[in-house]
Parts: C-alpha cells; sequence; structure tokens
C-alpha cells in the first residue's frame, strides 16, 4: 500500500492509501478558494453525570444530502472540484471541513461549576471508495483489509495529537440512521476526553480484574447460540443483553486494545468475517440495512490493559417497515428495551445466506 499525503486549499490534510497496483502518483492541487480552517467548538462537562459534552455550533452549516452529481466525497472533474482532488482514488482520509472538534479549535479554559475547553482533537472522513454506488458490503476483502490498515494507521497518528485521549472510528449506514452523505464513507474521531461508554465499561473490567469481554467471548463461542460467524481469530454474536433490535459484536479471539495491535493475519482474518456478517445483515430485509458500526478500543494514555478490542454493529431497522426510536425509557433514563430476543436474531442472521 502506498501513503501519500497533502494540503487542501484552506490547509487541511489529505491522505491517500493506494492498493491498486501501478497506481498513479497522487498530485493533483485543490484549486477551490477556501477560507483557513478554524473553529469555535467546544469541550462543557455536565455537573450532574461528569460527562464531557461538544458544542459545535458551527456545524450547521455542513453538506446535507446533495444531489449524487454535487457529492463531495466523489473524485474531482474539471468543471466540479471536490473534497478529495483527483480524478479517482482506492482510500483516502481527510480532515473534516465541519469538524465537531479540531487542532485549530480556539477559546478559553474555565474551570468550576461547569468546566469548559476549547474543543482539541481531531476529525477525519475516510472514503472506502471512489465508486458513489458502492457500499462497505460491497468491497473486496483486498480493499477491507486496507481500510482495516488505515484504521490502524489514523489510531497511532490521533492518539499522538495534542489533547486527543481517544479515537474512535465509525461508519454510519443509510439515511434511516441519519447520513447525510450517501457515499460509502466512515470517520474518525479523536476526542479530547475519555467517552463515557468507555470510562463505564473500564470501571467494570477493573472491578472485574481485567478484560471482562474474554469470558464473555468464551461464554458465547461455548454456549453458540448467538454466534453468527466464527473464523481462526474472530467471533460474531448476537449480545445476550443487546440494546438494539439487530445488533452483532465482532470480536478478536486476542486481547488487543486496539487496531493496531493486530497482527497481519487477524488483519486478513477480519475482512472475510465482517463481509460475511455484512452479507447476512443485508438478507435479513431484502435490501441494503442502516447501521453504525462503532470501534471500542482503548484509550490513548490510560486503561489499555483492561480493554478488549471489538466492533459493534447495530441498527434501528425493528422490522422490514419500522425503525425503533428512543422513547422515554431510553432517552430519558438510559434503560433499553428491546423487542425481540437475541437468540431469535442470531437464528435469524444464522440462516440468512452469506453471499
Amino acid at each position: 500500500m502506498r501513503r501519500t499525503a497533502a494540503r487542501l486549499a484552506d490547509g487541511r490534510e489529505i491522505i491517500y492509501f493506494d492498493d491498486t497496483p501501478g497506481a498513479r502518483a497522487r498530485v493533483a492541487v485543490d484549486t477551490r478558494d477556501l477560507p483557513r480552517n478554524e473553529t469555535l467548538s467546544q469541550i462543557r462537562r455536565d455537573p450532574l453525570t461528569g460527562e464531557w459534552v461538544i458544542i459545535a455550533a458551527h456545524r450547521q452549516a455542513r453538506t446535507y444530502k446533495p444531489p449524487a452529481g454535487l457529492c463531495p466525497l466523489c473524485p474531482s472533474a474539471p468543471e466540479r472540484p471536490t473534497e478529495i482532488p483527483e480524478a479517482d482514488y482506492d482510500v483516502v482520509v481527510f480532515e473534516n471541513r465541519f469538524p465537531s472538534v479540531s487542532q485549530n479549535a480556539v477559546g478559553e479554559t474555565v474551570s468550576g461549576l461547569i468546566p469548559s475547553a476549547p474543543g482539541l482533537g481531531r476529525c477525519e472522513v475516510v472514503c472506502f471508495t471512489s465508486d458513489h454506488e458502492s457500499s462497505f458490503a460491497q468491497l473486496t476483502p483486498a480493499r477491507v483489509r486496507t481500510v482495516v490498515d488505515v484504521w490502524a494507521d489514523r489510531t497511532e497518528a490521533l492518539s499522538a495529537l495534542p489533547g486527543v485521549e481517544q479515537v474512535f472510528p465509525f461508519e454510519n449506514r443509510g439515511d434511516a440512521i441519519g447520513v447525510t452523505l450517501s457515499h460509502p464513507h466512515g470517520q474518525i474521531y479523536g476526542y479530547p476526553f475519555v467517552t463515557p461508554r468507555t470510562e463505564k465499561m473500564l470501571a467494570v473490567a477493573q472491578a472485574h480484574g481485567g478484560p471482562i469481554l474474554g469470558d464473555v467471548l468464551a461464554h458465547e463461542r461455548a454456549e453458540g447460540t448467538r454466534v453468527v460467524a466464527s473464523s481462526q481469530h474472530w467471533t460474531a454474536y448476537v449480545p445476550a443483553a443487546a440494546r438494539w433490535p439487530i445488533e452483532v459484536h465482532v470480536v478478536p479471539h486476542r486481547q488487543v486494545p486496539d487496531l493496531p495491535a493486530l497482527t497481519q493475519t487477524e488483519r486478513d482474518d477480519f475482512a472475510e468475517v465482517y463481509l460475511n456478517v455484512l452479507s447476512r445483515l443485508d438478507r435479513l430485509y431484502d435490501g441494503e440495512l442502516p447501521y453504525i458500526a462503532a470501534w471500542h478500543q482503548a484509550p490513548a494514555k490510560v486503561g489499555r490493559d483492561l480493554t478488549w478490542l471489538h466492533l459493534e454493529v447495530f441498527s434501528t431497522q425493528r422490522t422490514a417497515d419500522k425503525l425503533k426510536y428512543l422513547a422515554g425509557s431510553e432517552s430519558g433514563m438510559a434503560v433499553w428495551i428491546n423487542d425481540g430476543t437475541p437468540e431469535h436474531l442470531a437464528e435469524r442472521l444464522r440462516a440468512a445466506s452469506a453471499g
């Protein structure tokens, strides 16, 4: 894989990751007239919960559901410059033009009852393919393997940036999830704090005396009723306490803190297992399932011995024509109610052809 870094017209970094043999050198220049990127994003801590909240009012101006001919994630054409100056690409990463947090965030740090600080971090966009009509599920295993390497590369890079405490790669797919750009892409957030979900998992692991996910994985593999797919290095299963109507966890058999710690063989194997899982998910309702795919990995500086890397894939689609909306119990009290059983979902996914 060839890695080429460059700058966009407003100074944001763009990095090309080429896996196509003989791919031409990346030398195109961004010709757009863009102002320098500076944000007023801020983090504020909720005094009732101790959780940080990101305030990013400038994101109201971000691109919203453009027609395919004006997609900013497609390659550039002479008459239509986009976020990617090249006429084609394999996988590309660039700094988000409308970031929630940024290395260019400005403002004061305030202590007291409601502490606040500049939203110092980084948000990146990851385009998996130049084909606007494709999807992650349609990528080849070789391309998925490239994406895994990209996630690992960016995890290491963002973890080393000033202010970044946790790196979160994820993908949103489908209008029902709230996607505003339909081109196949994901994002990576470098947060200036450890996220609430991760803090809670670390606390549980600490009380358990180690990463409890290892015990959960051994239990799921031994019982087998919720396992969807497995290989030499990974197991995908529906968690026993699934919160979402469709939820699958993809877990490596070896305890590693993050994506960079995966071996070459584990990365190869993940590509095969994950495509198997996505294929089954798309066959549940005979169409592309809207989903969020979220990587849970260790924070940059703490809890690395307590974290077991895993991918959580979930969907709000509870039937072929109905969505789950977060009601009072979920939104108000964070008490989840699932209308189906994890065992039945796992049975349906095993029965679905993997293609």
